[in-house]
């Protein structure tokens, strides 16, 4: 047995790690084997890596993922397709709203649906402005891991100013929950579009500041610049998508290439960089910023001039009461339209009560729906059996397969260096774990 194959044959008999480690001291091997995590703050999450080092060289490099499996999948098997949006919203926790659009881009594909123009144009708003977020957070988090502090503390401040919005839109923060098949769950409150010009002028005013902080700065181009690296090729190989294939060159964009939502008649560029490295992968989300705020004003002018429009489908099978009508204020009233069922009509209370309890029926059959979410391509497989409930959901997170090209990025590099790549790569581990 040689001193590399050690830590294969004990895998292969059942060994443990510490089992390997003890093997190698008793041989007098150089080589180490330690982990990254799985509390790790550059982990993103809970995740652990398995290192074998050659004093401070990554000689081998092994995700081990699963800490924070909630089985949201198959928790939707026994919850109505309405109620689905409340659970996947959960899985990447910091870019929700991607979650629930393809989810009920699926649905909607299986009810063959066609939701109301107000709703698609408040759906990419809340995309866009969930992008700019998410990005934050990934350069933030990011910058904050080799010792750019400052990143982190302006990228949350303006995060803060995009979350505040959601809550005044729809109540949270997170989790949002807001996008529903058929349509999204309320409009915009009174001050909505007021709010809104507020937020684009926030985010005109400070984005520049991140490129201004790094883009020229030799000490963060020093630890960015041809660190890991993955070409076109193995972009291709490992099924990677987003700004980690951007960042290779190739501009493949599912807003552009596969449109949905209405993205085809927004104004924006795809792009690219050519260094596939850490640095390209953080100048795409940099520029990817101003494009999503460009479609974010686009949909401020759309939503002024669209107001008192419906945002979800005027069918009683699917919407509830206070979502259909919509008042001279472009809002619906729960309270006040449960009050005029409740003391009108019987049938339409019975109506009421079973729409929300047992759920809408969805036609027999399997869709697929693909969004481009700030990581790369979300996907979403929704089985129904003719019920009111998924037979079977199942999520295609970037992420996962981001990880997977980890210990190609890494094999070769400084232990140092590995806290970079998986910044770099912005894995979300409540969507890789599901």
């Amino acid at each position: 047995m040689t001193d590399e194959s050690v830590g294969t044959v004990y895998v292969a008999q059942g060994g443990d790690w510490d089992d390997i480690v003890r093997a190698q001291a008793d041989k007098g091997d150089e080589m180490i084997v330690i982990n990254m995590g799985p509390q790790h703050p550059s982990t993103h999450g809970v995740l652990r890596l398995i290192l074998e080092m050659d004093g401070e060289t990554v000689v081998s490099l092994r995700p081990g993922i699963g800490f924070l499996h909630t089985g949201i999948e198959k928790n939707m098997e026994y919850r109505t397709f309405a109620q689905g949006s409340t659970f996947v919203t959960r899985m990447d926790y910091v870019a929700p709203i991607f979650n629930e659009v393809a989810y009920c881009l699926a649905v909607e594909k299986l009810l063959d649906m066609e939701v109301p123009q107000r709703a698609n144009e408040l759906r990419v708003l809340f995309m866009e402005l969930n992008r700019i977020a998410s990005h934050l957070v990934a350069v933030g988090t990011g910058g904050m891991e080799i010792g750019a502090l400052t990143m982190m503390t302006i990228g949350f401040r303006e995060r803060e100013m995009i979350l505040d919005f959601f809550e005044a839109v729809c109540g949270t923060r997170m989790n949002h929950a807001y996008v529903r098949p058929g349509g999204v769950s309320i409009d915009l409150p009174d001050d909505g579009l007021p709010r809104l010009k507020g937020v684009i002028d926030w985010l005109h005013k400070h984005l520049w500041e991140y490129g201004a902080f790094c883009n020229e700065n030799p000490i963060f181009k020093g630890r960015m610049q041809k660190v890991a690296s993955l070409d076109l090729t193995q972009c291709m190989v490992f099924g990677a998508s987003g700004p980690v294939l951007r960042a290779a060159g190739y501009p493949w964009d599912l807003r552009k290439s596969q449109p949905y939502c209405g993205y085809e008649t927004y104004d924006f560029d795809v792009i690219t960089w050519d260094t596939a490295d850490a640095y390209g992968r953080f100048r795409v989300r940099l520029a990817e910023m101003y494009e999503s705020l460009k479609i974010v004003e686009q949909c401020y002018d759309r939503l002024a001039a669209s107001q008192g429009q419906p945002v979800m489908v005027e069918d009683p099978k699917f919407a509830w009461p206070a979502q259909m009508t919509v008042g001279p204020d472009g809002q619906g009233n729960s309270f006040e339209h449960i009050k005029t069922i409740m003391g009108q009509s019987m049938e339409a209370l019975i109506h009421h009560f079973k729409t929300v309890t047992e759920g809408f029926r969805v036609p027999a059959g399997q869709a697929y729906a693909a969004i481009e979410s700030p990581k790369g391509e979300l996907g979403c497989h929704v089985v129904s059996d003719g019920g009111t409930r998924p037979y079977r959901v199942h999520m295609r997170d970037p992420g996962f397969n981001h990880l997977q090209a980890a210990p190609a990025m890494c094999e070769g590099s400084m232990i140092s260096d590995v806290v970079v790549a998986v910044a770099s790569l912005d894995p979300v581990l409540g969507g890789v774990d599901r």
